[in-house]
């Protein structure tokens, strides 16, 4: 094989979202109902996400006053400032009213062909990674899609990943590739010889090849000037 090591972005790369039922706004009340019992009657699932969205707003905005370009924000503060009651809720219940918020909006799983190569590579003892804008929820999101496939996350290097969440910024700053870049140096593995798979040419391209790496452009089949196609492509492209 080709590469030393292969990095991929989650969201809509190994990870499929699709449309949830459209029902959200009456999950969303149930899930409120049973979990923020202190929540008000009249607080939609709208009215709460422009909440959200503003804070992220201020947030990212404070961030880039400091010199960061592509700040990120760590959603248990955002809940905290939009949440009634957020403070008073176990652990547990915050995370479950997160996972609740968001799939009362979306559905996840893999995308089609994701297992059997994801399945492939791990056979082959090859270092995989992670270079994903992201979550603390990710992690449980994560783990229900690749669970069903007999999969979990151990399957990445935990020196690999790099998750936005942990360190304030994201994709596609140029930082994600550079920490990365040297955590595969750490490990005897050029950049040329790394394999970047990700959906966006903005956030995973570009940035990746900036750095020596190369890249699968995960999308249609002929779809676009770069080197990719979906993941039946991508699994006989590393075969």
């Amino acid at each position: 094989m080709m590469f030393q090591a292969v990095i991929f972005d989650v969201y809509r790369t190994i990870m499929r979202i699709r449309t949830a039922p459209g029902d959200a706004e009456p999950r969303w009340r149930e899930a409120c109902l049973i979990l923020l019992p202190g929540a008000p009657r009249d607080l939609t699932l709208e009215g709460f996400n422009l909440a959200c969205r503003a804070v992220v707003d201020r947030l990212q905005l404070q961030a880039r006053a400091c010199g960061i370009p592509c700040p990120e924000v760590f959603w248990p503060d955002v809940m905290g400032e939009t949440v009634p009651g957020w403070e008073q809720l176990d652990a547990a219940t915050q995370e479950r009213f997160q996972i609740q918020h968001l799939g009362s909006q979306r559905l996840l799983d893999l995308m089609p062909g994701a297992a059997e190569v994801l399945q492939h590579l791990s056979r082959q003892s090859l270092p995989l990674g992670i270079a994903s804008n992201a979550q603390p929820y990710t992690l449980t999101e994560f783990n229900d899609a690749l669970s069903p496939a007999g999969l979990s996350m151990s399957l990445f290097s935990p020196d690999l990943v790099f998750w936005s969440w942990t360190h304030g910024f994201s994709k596609p700053d140029a930082h994600v590739f550079r920490i990365l870049t040297f955590r595969l140096l750490a490990r005897g593995i050029d950049p040329a010889r790394v394999l970047m798979v990700g959906d966006r040419v903005d956030n995973d391209i570009v940035p990746a090849r900036a750095f020596g790496w190369q890249t699968w452009h995960l999308r249609e089949q002929g779809d676009g000037p770069e080197q990719g196609g979906d993941w039946t492509a991508l699994g006989q492209f590393l075969t």
